[in-house]
């Protein structure tokens, strides 16, 4: 077998939520988000001469870290006495963030509604529908305007919580539940430290503090703020690392410290649907929490390399994984090359492929798109070895 089982943790996922691995029952769902496996991907390894390990956070309960954020948001809002039992959580998003506070707020005798583009994946919403959720599926606009599915749930969870003039969906959040709150995980905080609280002590410790390098992709950027700062905290020589997908303006903002010129920026430009076919990762604007990410130096990728890159460890390696995921191992595997044999690099697999059957895994809108690869490649010829990452300029 090429895929190794390194170590669980024995730590708390986060603050609210500790357990003890010693103790085999979970006390409710809450408990078992987090302390997902280390994962060694031996292909990969074996090809770049490194060890490239992966935490599997799709094995959380709800199939992504974004469980970790979900119940982060809900539990804060919980303790300060924002949320109660027969409120609404609201949230604009892409799908797993939907998901998974879909399923924490039924967890915690809460209700849910999602606003989501509506070029996301089918399934995503059959899924949010199955869990609960009210959806409200809007056309993709940029994020200055009034209708961005991140503005719309922010306007539903105003007018759901107060008497204020509103339209039908929000008088009916406001009439089947007590009150509204809008998750707000772009900027939310509650979604860095779910991370740096979490995700990152549990790699920390499933790692022994062995680690050269860390990469990822980022959509609010929550995941790649908590882990860095929480590895640079532990030892600074660790290199930090970005990748961006086609369409975002990160890898820019690291590389040369800004995101766009004057014409490009949101209200001017925007990110059309077809560049790329990622979903969750990538941004055209600096959120609070990709602020405070501590990144060294940043890689691009393209759709056709994670397309690739899927098809190689789920034949090689057994883990069919999404988008995303795919993504940060292209981005392991640069950050491999670059640093040479030898070295240990990490990252996090998001989700897997269940969630992508009708965009990511469907052969007609690959191959709509140019993508679709003839065959499942032998080695890694297919990821560009001809740009190294870019140092970042922030």
């Amino acid at each position: 077998m090429s895929v190794i089982i390194l170590e669980e943790v024995d730590g708390p996922a986060n603050p609210q939520n500790a357990v003890s691995l010693s103790d085999p029952v979970r006390k409710g769902l809450l408990e078992t988000i987090g302390q997902t496996p280390l994962v060694r991907i031996g292909s990969l390894s074996d090809a770049t001469g490194c060890e490239i390990l992966a935490k599997a956070e799709f094995l959380n309960p709800g199939g992504s870290p974004k469980d970790r954020v979900a119940a982060q948001i809900v539990t804060e809002a919980m303790s300060r006495g924002d949320l109660s039992r027969g409120g609404t959580v609201a949230e604009g998003t892409s799908g797993s963030t939907g998901i998974s506070l879909a399923m924490v707020a039924q967890a915690v005798g809460c209700h849910s509604y999602v606003s989501l583009p509506d070029d996301a994946a089918e399934e995503k919403k059959q899924l949010l529908h199955a869990l609960g959720a009210h959806v409200e599926s809007v056309r993709p606009v940029s994020i200055t305007h009034k209708d961005h599915f991140v503005n719309k749930a922010r306007r539903r969870a105003t007018e759901g919580s107060t008497n204020s003039q509103a339209e039908p969906v929000s008088i009916l959040l406001r009439a089947a539940t007590e009150g509204c709150i809008f998750a707000n995980q772009f900027e939310n905080m509650a979604n860095f430290r779910a991370h740096y609280l979490g995700t990152a002590p549990e790699l920390w410790q499933q790692t022994k503090g062995r680690l050269d390098a860390f990469i990822a992709a980022a959509g609010t950027g929550g995941t790649i703020a908590g882990v860095s700062r929480y590895l640079k905290e532990k030892d600074s020589s660790i290199r930090i690392y970005l990748v961006d997908p086609p369409g975002s303006s990160l890898h820019n903002k690291v590389a040369r410290g800004v995101l766009y010129t004057r014409q490009e920026a949101e209200g001017h430009r925007l990110r059309n649907p077809d560049d790329t076919v990622m979903e969750g990762i990538g941004l055209n604007r600096l959120t609070n929490n990709f602020k405070e990410a501590r990144i060294d130096a940043s890689f691009q990728a393209t759709d056709l390399e994670a397309v690739e890159m899927a098809r190689f460890v789920l034949r090689n390696d057994g883990l069919f994984l999404g988008s995303s995921s795919a993504m940060n191992l292209v981005g392991a595997v640069k950050a491999a090359w670059e640093l040479g044999k030898g070295h240990t690099v990490v990252t996090v697999l998001c989700d897997s492929g269940a969630r992508h059957l009708s965009k990511f895994w469907n052969p007609q809108v690959l191959q709509k798109r140019g993508i679709m690869p003839d065959k499942v490649s032998d080695d890694l010829s297919f990821i560009a070895k001809d740009a190294s990452s870019v140092a970042a300029g922030l």
